[in-house]
């Protein structure tokens, strides 16, 4: 790793990433804790076995040090979140996981110090069997808190790790078996502890057993039992004096601010709100109910909060190191005029409009991975339209014909990702298609060409296919071509579609329609056939007028699309 790429990476570092990074950390220890508890489904034996390799990696030295670090740390990270959040107003799941992380310490005081602090208080250690004789026997009320701070616990890590997932580009694959993952695992953990606290109170009953595995040399006599609730009392008493510390602090905290004089905040809609110095502009959004993207929760991960602040830029707060690292690698850092919502706190008024809608969600910012919106690139666009589907509807029932339609276009569709396109817009029976988004222009136009060829090869397998309910095979006409175009998200609300627009887009379409004329199952623009590498000879070339241009165009015609396989090769 070069040594700029090591200092970028070591900019974008913050308080964030650390928190994840311990995060991590916890939940690997929690996955394997659960994997150890599932293992009493098979027995208890096997679940006691399986403890002593949990001790052996998770108690050495080195190991043990970076775990209680990394919870300490991920702790104090949490209050200290707790403590910066000015405004609650956020999404559910991020309140639910706000509320379950703050529960964690009270419901795992009393199972952390009667697991760990007997060994140093007492020189004795704690397994499976004096846990379960403790919260199945002893105190039965205690196995119900056990169950809770298993749930609590990992519910809080899979939020955190959806929230750190779901704007990775493989999530949207990926989903469907982690959630069964997340549903699966603590079933068999929780099943697992009954099944072998069953065995072990079924055990207790035998006095030979008892005497050799929970005798009274190994369980806490009521003295030392008084002591261990003692000291988790104090913690938990602790604890809950900390979470008020950070409160009243809030408090100190608003009221100065209050006193430091209020800011106006100028939407684009010629809103104005008032809110204190310091508040973030993504805060005040939020505290006067006002939509504003923020895939992230405003954790200056995802940039959608991202405004641009119009006017007088003099009196606008130095990006943090994040705030830049993050502009940079969305590739605005250059305009000072453009900033994170969830990290800008201004001093003084100012107006912005936000540069996403509010409707922004992890799945639209997913499928800009690779691209910036509004970004002008070079794309080749591919256009493949159904010859008379309106004559096919005349002598079908609708649903028919939608089911004709429909595989009509998943057999472009395949085609296209099959070559590394992306499948844009379905339009009746025509399909969008755009290649270049991660890759360039002659990448591009060769993934173009090879989809067309891939498209005729689909499309005789659909014929022969229904070749005896259609009266006619299934015919087609493609246009090809590339050029700069704008991508982004065009709609309203909800109805929002990524796609691209410019001129290349509109002659790509505009070539479609020409293969009727031309007698051709493909028409393809010259530029991309010399992009893509293409014999000059093996297709026709001719001069086209499109509509809109005032100069012809020079394309080339395929008669047969499935010569574009050979010829792409």
């Amino acid at each position: 790793m070069s040594y700029a790429r090591a200092r970028k990476l070591v900019a974008g570092i913050g308080v964030r990433q650390v928190r994840i990074a311990c995060g991590l950390i916890l939940f690997c220890y929690l996955f394997w804790h659960f994997t150890n508890h599932a293992l009493g489904n098979v027995s208890y034996e096997t679940m006691e076995a399986a403890l002593q390799f949990h001790f052996a990696f998770w108690r050495n030295p080195v190991v043990e040090s970076v775990f209680y670090t990394a919870a300490i740390v991920h702790w104090l990270l949490g209050l200290w979140a707790l403590y910066q959040r000015r405004e609650f107003r956020y999404p559910g799941a991020e309140i639910t996981q706000l509320v379950l992380g703050l529960s964690i310490p009270l419901l795992i005081a009393g199972h952390l110090i009667a697991a760990r602090l007997q060994s140093p208080l007492f020189g004795r250690d704690v397994d499976y069997a004096h846990a379960f004789v403790s919260y199945w026997i002893n105190r039965p009320y205690l196995h119900w808190v056990q169950f809770t701070l298993l749930l609590v616990a990992w519910i809080h890590g899979c939020i955190g790790l959806y929230f750190w997932l779901r704007l990775k580009g493989f999530f949207s694959a990926a989903a469907p078996y982690l959630l069964a993952a997340a549903v699966l695992m603590p079933t068999l953990a929780l099943l697992g502890l009954i099944q072998g606290a069953r065995e072990v109170v079924a055990l207790y009953a035998t006095p030979e057993w008892r005497e050799m595995n929970v005798g009274p040399d190994s369980m806490a006599t009521p003295d030392e039992r008084a002591l261990l609730d003692t000291i988790t009392l104090e913690a938990m008493a602790a604890y809950l004096g900390v979470l008020a510390l950070i409160f009243v602090a809030r408090g100190v905290r608003a009221l100065r601010e209050r006193r430091g004089g209020l800011i106006s905040l100028r939407y684009p809609d010629g809103r104005v709100v008032r809110v204190a110095r310091g508040t973030s502009v993504l805060e005040a959004s939020l505290r006067n109910r006002i939509p504003h993207a923020s895939v992230c929760g405003g954790k200056a991960r995802c940039s959608t909060c991202r405004v641009r602040v119009v006017g007088d830029l003099s009196n606008l707060p130095a990006p943090s190191q994040r705030e830049a690292f993050v502009l940079e690698r969305v590739g605005v850092r250059a305009d000072a005029s453009v900033r994170l919502a969830c990290q800008l706190r201004p001093q003084s008024d100012i107006a912005f409009y936000p540069l996403f809608p509010p409707q922004m969600t992890a799945d639209m910012l997913r499928r800009s991975v690779g691209f910036r919106l509004d970004e002008e690139r070079y794309l080749v666009s591919m256009f493949v339209d159904m010859r008379r589907s309106t004559s096919m509807a005349e002598k079908r029932l609708p649903f028919d014909t939608m089911f004709f339609i429909n595989r009509f276009v998943a057999a472009v569709a395949s085609a296209v990702e099959q070559s590394g396109g992306r499948t844009n817009q379905f339009v009746g029976d025509g399909v969008l298609a755009l290649f270049g988004l991660t890759c360039g222009p002659e990448a591009a136009c060769r993934q173009a060409l090879d989809a067309v060829g891939r498209v005729a090869v689909n499309i005789e397998r659909l014929n022969a296919e229904f070749a005896h309910d259609l009266r006619e095979p299934i015919r087609f006409g493609i246009g090809v071509h590339g050029g700069e175009v704008v991508v982004g998200d065009v709609g309203y609300k909800e109805h929002r579609v990524f796609t691209a627009l410019g001129d290349a887009v509109n002659v790509a379409a505009r070539l479609q329609d020409l293969t009727k004329d031309l007698g051709g199952e493909v028409v393809i623009s010259e530029e991309v056939c010399r992009l893509a590498g293409l014999d000059p000879a093996a297709l026709s070339a001719r001069e086209v007028s499109i509509r809109g241009r005032s100069a012809p165009l020079s394309v080339r015609v395929a008669v047969e699309a499935r010569r574009m396989a050979a010829l792409a090769a």
